[in-house]
């Protein structure tokens, strides 16, 4: 990709689709419950599932396996959200 081009997702500027800082420092019961208010994620648990898998695309192969382990889990219990949603 061309150095200065810009992806969609620099595109974003509202304030409701940026998490609280340190938020994907914390336990994934924690992330999980930020991810899924209204507040971050005011089109639903489905946006926040998204916003997790895009900050670890984005930490790529710098972020930890711990950290990495404890996204994937926020975001597996995001995943039961909407299941439990469904029912």
């Amino acid at each position: 990709m061309p150095r200065g081009k810009k992806l969609w997702f620099h595109k974003i500027k509202t304030v409701s689709t940026y998490p609280p800082p340190g938020t994907f420092t914390k336990k994934a019961e924690s992330i999980a419950r930020i991810m899924a208010s209204r507040k971050v994620s005011p089109k639903g648990i489905g946006s926040a599932i998204r916003m997790v898998q895009m900050f670890i695309n984005r930490a790529g192969k710098k972020l930890p396996v711990e950290r990495r382990r404890e996204l994937e889990k926020a975001k597996r219990i995001l995943q039961r959200k909407i299941v439990k949603r469904k029912k």
